[in-house]
């Protein structure tokens, strides 16, 4: 993960994970921008790159293979990734609109979402067909179909609507996995019957006809009956029916056709084209809005109407990357000149392809491998990245920007490079600051009676009668690119204190720290973290109620939470709770400090990264009152310390030992492969003192699991004591309230005369 110094001063947003894009972030990557920031939005974190999905389908890749890891290439590029639905764009206000967060400012917007099938224009086609596009979406619906497909008993008969080379592609390649699947299975292969209608009078309408002759005969070859101008029309159920009469009833409809542009794009006044692309001259400006562009699929090229190839997608991110960012620097820009014609290769699903280019046609399985090597030549751009150093200091920023600036803005900009004050002079300026936190609605509490939007230095907050108070504080810096999840972050994590505890949340106060840049920028940054950060205060029933923001080089949050309890401490849960005979439970997977310390490596998958994330916004306080229920009495949130440590620091006021079951522990996706790897957290050295703790630590030190009862965790679970009677049954809720990952890692045993607490099983 690349940082600087160097104050953020223009924000370009990408919206969509397609060809062009990622072209975009592999060359911010190797030459980052001074003063730019880069920031993907996309709903996937992997990418399929469409010319390898084929050969994915027929089971000659695999599912890395064929799919770039956006979450690793943002980190390469030192790009934020937000993973979200992009619902509109607020063009007057410069702003993305998002499903599922709040708006996000851009200075530059460029949309590369591909095209989307207009499968409601077809009646019944919604309900019963499987889309293929949009690509990034597929996989899942592909895998869905593959096990029923595996599942249905007797003939089965898939059609595949669309006679362009994906269609044809898509048919041959799925024959051939499908075929394989059922003789592997002892079942005969030929219960597969597959049907190809194509509205055109022939397949692959676009190519010369010796290639479409090539493909008409393996078609033939194969046993794919091919329907000749047969544009479907209907749905019926699973029965198809084309415009000249047809009917032909299929389990498996697949949908190759009719694709147009993404819905919300009418509602953003783009002027779009009849099928709903984006209309972009040839500097891949939008006709009406110079400061969006749009690249792949989803751009009609007035100029130069072009095919919906893979190939121009994949063209276009150098002219784009140019042109991006000769826009922020006020200059002309270029002007985007397609090649007339292009090579396509379209296999046929057996590590035989076709080349196709102009009139020229040629084929053989050596094609195939021509078409091998370059697709994964191709994607080891997006993989193959050098080693990043873990202990590199960030880039001094010394160079200069060279962006269009108001002159406020250079005014702002020379302020924020500039040494700061220390002291009050160091706070955010209070219109900022107004700004940021004005559109922020804290949660109304009556027991709150001076709260976060009064004049006052402080607020003030009652006691209930009958209530005693239960106090926490936690603060870090940010350890991921977007605000808003780590605004959702911090506060989980500052929460989990109350909750273990068995306590109410009451109300909030936050220290922030944010480096410093632009106002906008500033303000934009604080209203991004600390609106996740209320969403989540909110459903706690926590009142934000006041705060304190500076600037500081790294972005930062913590809280001071107050909670409440029964002053008569019923139903509090205490680390010293813990009785022999008792089960242990923990709540959430472990693993966020060894991947975290990964990811500014390149180490990481971005699933596992985007797994953590979901992990450590998920609260702890349905947990804790489940914990309640099914008598618990000993109760503490994972954090810094490791399970090791909190676990020892239950056993020691509990008098009791402890037998911990190694096998038995949850664990994120890829902590195991970050480990084995020898990367582990700054802090978990501390934590590794504490093995002496452990009865018989070298008998298991050799463990894969044993770094990870170290590693220290950042919003992690509720790590908890039940009756042993009660274990099942309180595991089984847990679960049902969305605590998958629960598990019972051990019990706890009578105090032994030994001096060890800890005694380790696997």
């Amino acid at each position: 993960m690349q940082t600087s110094d160097q104050p953020i001063l223009r924000d370009i947003v990408l919206v969509g994970g397609g060809h062009s894009h990622v072209g975009v972030l592999r060359m911010f990557g190797m030459k980052p921008w001074p003063g730019v920031r880069l920031t993907l939005i996309c709903t996937d974190i992997h990418t399929p790159y469409s010319g390898m999905l084929p050969g994915y389908i027929a089971g000659h890749y695999s599912y890395d293979d064929v799919h770039i890891d956006l979450g690793r290439l943002c980190a390469f590029a030192g790009a934020r990734l937000f993973k979200d639905e992009v619902v509109g764009i607020d063009r007057a206000n410069q702003k993305v609109i998002c499903k599922n967060r709040p708006p996000v400012a851009y200075d530059a917007l460029s949309i590369n979402i591909g095209s989307t099938p207009q499968v409601q224009l077809v009646p019944g086609a919604l309900e019963n067909a499987v889309p293929v596009k949009p690509i990034a979406r597929f996989n899942q619906r592909w895998v869905n179909l593959l096990d029923r497909v595996k599942t249905h008993a007797g003939k089965t008969t898939i059609a595949v609507v669309g006679g362009g080379a994906g269609g044809v592609e898509l048919a041959l390649a799925m024959q051939f996995r499908l075929r394989n699947e059922l003789s592997t299975m002892g079942r005969n292969p030929d219960e597969l019957e597959f049907h190809l209608f194509t509205a055109d009078a022939d397949v692959l309408p676009t190519h010369n006809p010796g290639v479409r002759a090539r493909f008409e005969k393996v078609l033939n070859e194969r046993g794919v009956v091919l329907h000749r101008d047969a544009e479907v029309v209907q749905l019926d159920g699973h029965t198809l029916q084309t415009r000249q009469g047809e009917r032909l009833h299929a389990d498996e409809i697949m949908w190759v056709t009719q694709a147009g542009g993404a819905a919300w794009l009418k509602n953003t006044d783009l002027e779009l084209d009849s099928r709903g692309f984006i209309n972009v001259g040839p500097t891949l400006q939008t006709t009406r809005d110079a400061k969006i562009f749009a690249a792949g699929d989803i751009a009609n090229l007035t100029s130069t109407p072009l095919e919906k190839a893979g190939v121009f997608a994949v063209r276009m991110g150098k002219p784009l990357t140019k042109n991006l960012h000769l826009f922020v620097q006020g200059a002309d820009l270029l002007e985007y000149r397609p090649q007339k014609t292009w090579l396509a290769l379209i296999s046929t699903g057996d590590k035989y392809a076709v080349a196709s280019k102009g009139s020229l046609g040629f084929a053989g399985a050596w094609v195939w491998q021509w078409k091998d090597w370059i697709d994964r030549r191709f994607m080891a751009k997006f993989s193959d990245f050098p080693d990043m150093d873990p202990n590199a200091k960030p880039t001094a920023g010394n160079s200069t920007p060279n962006l269009a600036l108001t002159q406020e803005e250079s005014l702002q900009a020379i302020s924020a490079i500039a040494m700061r004050c220390g002291g009050c002079g160091a706070k955010v300026g209070s219109t900022v600051l107004s700004r940021a936190l004005g559109n922020l609605k804290p949660v109304d509490r009556e027991d709150v009676l001076v709260g976060l939007h009064a004049p006052d230095d402080a607020a003030i907050v009652k006691v209930p009668p009958g209530k005693a108070m239960v106090h926490t504080v936690d603060f870090f810096r940010a350890f991921v690119d977007d605000p808003y999840i780590f605004g959702k972050v911090a506060a989980n994590h500052a929460l989990g204190d109350v909750f273990a505890m068995g306590g109410e949340a009451q109300s909030a106060t936050a220290v922030v720290t944010v480096p410093p840049g632009l106002e906008s920028k500033v303000e934009e940054l604080l209203f991004q973290m600390m609106s996740g950060a209320v969403e989540v205060l909110n459903e706690a029933g926590c009142a934000l109620v006041g705060g304190h923001t500076g600037e500081g080089r790294e972005l930062a949050l913590g809280f001071a939470i107050n909670g409440l309890v029964d002053e008569n401490l019923d139903g509090v849960m205490i680390k010293g709770g813990m009785r022999p005979g008792d089960a242990i439970l923990l709540t959430k997977p472990i693993g966020t400090g060894t991947l975290f310390a990964a990811l500014p490596q390149l180490k990481t998958k971005g699933r596992w990264i985007d797994a953590a994330l979901e992990s450590m916004v998920k609260s702890n306080r349905l947990g804790a009152q489940c914990l309640r229920e099914y008598g618990s009495k000993a109760c503490t949130d994972l954090t810094g310390f490791g399970l090791l440590g909190h676990l020892v620091e239950m056993t020691r006021p509990s008098e009791v030992d402890a037998e911990l079951d190694l096998s038995a522990l949850p664990l994120l996706d890829g902590a195991l492969d970050m480990v084995s790897a020898g990367i582990v957290s700054s802090l978990q050295p501390a934590n590794v003192r504490l093995r002496r703790a452990i009865r018989n630590q070298a008998e298991y030190v050799n463990d894969p699991r044993y770094p990870l009862i170290f590693d220290p965790q950042t919003a992690g679970g509720l790590l908890a004591t039940v009756p042993g009677e009660q274990a099942e049954a309180c595991v089984a809720a847990l679960k049902k309230l969305g605590y998958e990952h629960t598990a019972i890692i051990g019990r706890i045993l009578p105090q032994g005369e030994a001096i060890e607490p800890i005694v380790l099983k696997g």
